[in-house]
């Protein structure tokens, strides 16, 4: 076997947590992965997992290989894609990061038609409302919205949305709703702790826009959460539009100070690593991304 092979070999091992479940559907026994691992650790003189009978850990060289073995591997593939002129079908594990709003409200609904669509696709996903690095944990696509820091990451725009500010029914019953922006000052506001700029929130002042440096006695890392405390009557959110739609139209929730309200574009966004975004399997998935989330 080729020194392709043997990494191909280790991380699938890898991905499917064990030499059992990686021999299924390859024509190569648990044993015979075994001993592929085996044979590629002598010949680099390191240990790559550490085997107990329950389950394998990488070692630290370990990581550095896999990350190093899923690169060149990605490479080969998108080289063969290029030279076969679209004739493969995607295929292969594919690592999705996202946010837990994001998920639930838009990716979610959208699994089964991309996996009836692609059914040599294996999917992992990760859900997640903390910062994630993509190459450390070792994601083919990270799904974000809103501004991006500066980044040597691949970043393809699927789609946009809009922010909105609304409450619940039985907030504005016993608080009363805000008619113009400094009114939120003497409002209980919930923002995404961690991300300060969300805490600004952005109207129309004149021919200009003015950030209102808005505030509660809640915070909170997920944007889930804070859709949640907005039903439950805790405070006034402002969130992306997708996030509360469901919401709105039926009335638990009232969007508030429309006219005054600076609803900027909040871009939608697909991160991948350079090169890998040619690899058929994200692309596909990219792609099926940008057709089917809604503006």
């Amino acid at each position: 076997m080729s020194a392709a092979d043997d990494m191909a070999g280790f991380v699938r091992v890898v991905e499917q947590g064990g030499f059992a479940a990686a021999a299924q559907g390859t024509g190569m026994t648990p044993s015979a992965l075994s001993k592929l691992v085996t044979r590629l650790e002598a010949r680099l003189g390191v240990r790559l997992l550490t085997r107990t009978t329950r389950r394998l850990a990488l070692t630290p060289e370990g990581e550095a290989y896999l990350a190093r073995a899923r690169d060149i591997l990605a490479l080969i593939e998108a080289a063969e894609t290029e030279v076969t002129a679209g004739r493969t079908r995607p295929r292969g594990h594919l690592r999705v990061n996202t946010g837990s709003a994001f998920a639930r409200h838009r990716l979610l609904p959208l699994l089964p038609d991309f996996l009836e669509r692609y059914p040599e696709v294996t999917l992992d996903l990760s859900i997640t409302d903390r910062r994630v690095d993509l190459v450390a944990e070792q994601a083919d696509v990270v799904l974000r919205t809103g501004a991006l820091d500066d980044s040597a990451l691949v970043a393809r725009r699927i789609a946009d949305g809009r922010r909105v500010i609304c409450a619940s029914p039985a907030y504005l019953a016993r608080r009363g709703a805000p008619r113009a922006p400094r009114d939120l000052l003497d409002h209980e506001c919930l923002v995404l702790h961690g991300y300060a700029r969300l805490a600004a929130w952005p109207f129309r002042e004149g021919e200009g826009v003015a950030l209102l440096n808005v505030r509660g006695r809640l915070t909170c890392d997920s944007a889930d959460a804070l859709r949640q405390m907005a039903l439950d009557g805790l405070g006034i959110i402002r969130v992306t539009r997708f996030l509360v739609e469901d919401a709105i139209a039926d009335g638990r929730l009232l969007p508030l100070l429309e006219d005054a309200h600076a609803s900027e574009p909040v871009p939608i966004w697909a991160l991948m690593a350079p090169g890998r975004q040619h690899v058929p399997r994200i692309r596909a998935f990219v792609d099926f991304l940008a057709e089917r989330i809604p503006a």
